[in-house]
């Protein structure tokens, strides 16, 4: 049975757009987050691609990695991930090929093929590219084009051949599952927005694995959602900023991040707050000890390898927070702690 203190924790950044504040800071404060976090031991900082969604700024995936990356030293830095039938295999190939030469052994390439937005926007970004994308082959392009070049061949990835460069496939279905186990490559699943087919992914994942050239064996990451804080009140407070954001998606309102709110009765109606719950049923929200056990869960059922975590109370103190106490869980033993109490 794994333990909290030997899973590695990473974080997952959607750079959100508080109200009131500007995408510059959104900007700032993720990179301030990215430097926070890597001396706080976290392995990985990944970025998603969204777009035309209000309150989320990480639509340009690539070039905010490379503006974490430069500012930092240590932490990896990737994408959680690009949603890979939104480009061109040979741009994507081009982009990270450059990342990782600018960034050597800091770069992850995490794959998705949702399009990351509505069907309109989706539209918008995928006319170049013809109505039928097939992920699968998307992928197997990609990886040729990050592969030693053969001798006459004319098509090449410059920078990106013969590069060294992680790729992960990231899903909440179990197709991502078959896909990631014939490849043999990492699997992280969805758990933060996407908790229902998450358990039968990762054991499908896990029975047809074939080992590859890049892993011997299964490796599988979690995302999960948390709000730490010094109390399990003040923890219950932030991540009233959570479940707003939660609501706005069940009702296709999507907002900038909204400041926690003291009473949420009148926000929802109880089928709402029992959906939002749902999806939120493997989320760590509480003080240290609460957050300790959560965690410790999560990885009794899931067997992960790693977890990565989306933590956005409102304020940026309080995030920063988040994640130092989220931290120091994994020097916590979690064992004889009761579990997080329910949204």
């Amino acid at each position: 049975m794994k333990s909290l203190g030997q899973t590695p924790l990473s974080v997952l950044d959607l750079a959100p757009i508080r109200e009131g504040k500007s995408l510059a800071n959104t900007f700032e404060a993720s990179l301030t987050l990215a430097r926070h976090v890597a001396s706080l031991g976290y392995k990985r900082f990944w970025l998603a691609e969204h777009h035309n969604l209000a309150g989320i700024a990480s639509s340009a995936t690539s070039i905010l990695i490379g503006y974490i990356a430069s500012g930092t030293t240590t932490i990896r830095v990737g994408s959680g991930g690009i949603m890979l039938p939104n480009h061109a295999p040979l741009m994507v190939a081009e982009e990270f090929g450059t990342l990782e030469t600018l960034y050597p052994g800091r770069i992850d390439l995490g794959l998705g093929r949702a399009p990351g937005t509505d069907q309109e926007t989706m539209r918008a970004l995928r006319g170049h590219l013809g109505p039928e994308i097939d992920f699968a082959e998307q992928l197997q392009q990609l990886q040729y084009f990050f592969s030693p070049p053969k001798l006459g061949q004319r098509l090449c990835a410059i920078p990106g051949a013969n590069l060294q460069i992680p790729i992960w496939i990231l899903g909440s279905s179990l197709y991502s599952a078959h896909l990631a186990a014939a490849h043999g490559l990492p699997y992280t699943f969805a758990g933060h927005f996407a908790p229902e087919d998450m358990l039968d992914a990762v054991a499908v994942y896990r029975r047809e694995f074939q080992p590859s050239d890049v892993l011997e064996n299964p490796y599988v990451m979690i995302g999960t959602q948390a709000v730490a804080a010094d109390t399990d009140e003040e923890a219950d407070f932030l991540a009233t900023t959570l479940y707003l954001r939660f609501l706005g998606i069940l009702r296709n309102q999507r907002t900038a991040l909204l400041p926690p709110v003291k009473d949420t009765s009148h926000l929802w109606s109880s089928s709402e707050r029992a959906a939002v719950r749902d999806r939120l049923r493997y989320a760590a929200i509480g003080g240290p000890a609460k957050v300790a056990h959560s965690l410790q869960n999560l990885i009794n059922l899931t067997q992960a390898d790693e977890l990565i975590i989306n933590s956005e109370p409102y304020e940026d103190a309080a995030r920063l927070r988040s994640f130092e106490i989220l931290s120091s869980s994994l020097r916590r033993d979690p064992t004889s702690q009761p579990e997080a109490r329910a949204v």
